[in-house]
């Protein structure tokens, strides 16, 4: 089966607990996702069976979209409320309008240090595990955009809110951040994964409904061609298509794709079956003011999946 699901993950399971369910429940052998989720969390985790797993780059650097809860005054050594407290402060000070100044100056591009209690990795170990030993090490700043952050409504101590950012961000540091510049600290209470790119929590499928479902089936979840909407497609024809399964690159008439500006296209021949995903290289070589030739894009395949057809 090669499929992509959208799952809605339930609080108290990893993104790998997840995974191992779905492996059990459709007897698929290899199985991935596409962006960890803390266990705390809970809402849409894509995941991805079969060949599908050599499209997690593509659902990796979608927009994410969130929506939780802040407790300020209260600061835990993991930035959300599974930790243990480290400080607490009176918040009756701290009006509506500070908490939505504060929310503010952290949209657009920025840049943020990664929580210890992360899954990144320090020489091959990740932080999570060097923080259970008490360690603390540097960590470089990464740069993430937020494109939103709006304060839904304030119920002191409690903030909820509403947010869209790049991948890499880290909410509970978000919250974090948002107690430090507020002055009484905070930390993340309950989060929700809302939408990954056009995948929404109202459309996610649950584990116990997955289970529900004849494991041998292909009417769960999308297609490796459909769950790549988001790119703009291009129809390639047979002699096309065997170029691309060796690897080699297309060249196609402008207006066959369009005005997308996508760097990544889909390929395929009858608009149901994923051919290969492709990018956009430059023009050829002595191209160069030649009109004919810049209505002319080329495509180089980064996947290949021709011989599924």
């Amino acid at each position: 089966m090669n499929r992509v699901l959208v799952i809605n993950k339930p609080r108290g399971f990893t993104s790998h607990d997840v995974v191992a369910r779905v492996r059990r429940i459709t007897r698929t052998k290899k199985v991935g996702h596409a962006g960890t989720l803390d266990p705390a969390a809970t809402g849409v985790l894509v995941v991805l069976l079969g060949k599908a797993t050599r499209l997690a780059q593509f659902f990796v650097e979608l927009e994410k979209g969130y929506r939780g809860r802040i407790v300020l005054g209260v600061t835990t050594d993991t930035q959300d409320a599974e930790g243990n407290v480290e400080s607490t402060a009176d918040v009756s000070g701290v009006t509506r309008t500070q908490i939505e100044e504060a929310f503010a100056a952290f949209e657009g591009d920025t840049e943020q240090i990664p929580p210890m209690v992360s899954a990144l990795k320090r020489d091959g170990t990740p932080l999570y595990v060097l923080a259970r030993r008490g360690e603390v090490v540097e960590r470089a700043p990464r740069p993430i955009t937020i494109r939103e952050l709006a304060v839904l409504s304030v119920e002191m101590p409690e903030v909820e809110f509403e947010m869209a950012c790049s991948k890499g961000t880290y909410v509970r540091t978000v919250a974090a951040d948002i107690g430090e510049r507020l002055g009484c600290g905070a930390h993340l209470g309950q989060l929700v994964r809302t939408a990954v790119g056009p995948f929404h929590v109202d459309a996610a499928t649950t584990l116990d409904e997955l289970a529900g479902i004849p494991a041998d089936t292909e009417g769960v979840g999308y297609s490796m061609y459909e769950a790549l909407s988001f790119m703009p497609e291009v129809r390639v024809t047979e002699r096309e298509e065997d170029a691309l399964s060796t690897g080699g690159a297309i060249e196609i008439d402008a207006e066959r794709l369009g005005d997308r500006p996508e760097s990544f296209v889909r390929l395929s021949v009858d608009g149901s079956e994923l051919v290969a995903v492709g990018r956009r290289v430059e023009a050829p070589s002595g191209s160069t003011g030649d009109a004919a030739a810049s209505e002319r894009i080329r495509i180089q395949p980064v996947r290949v999946f021709a011989e599924l057809i």
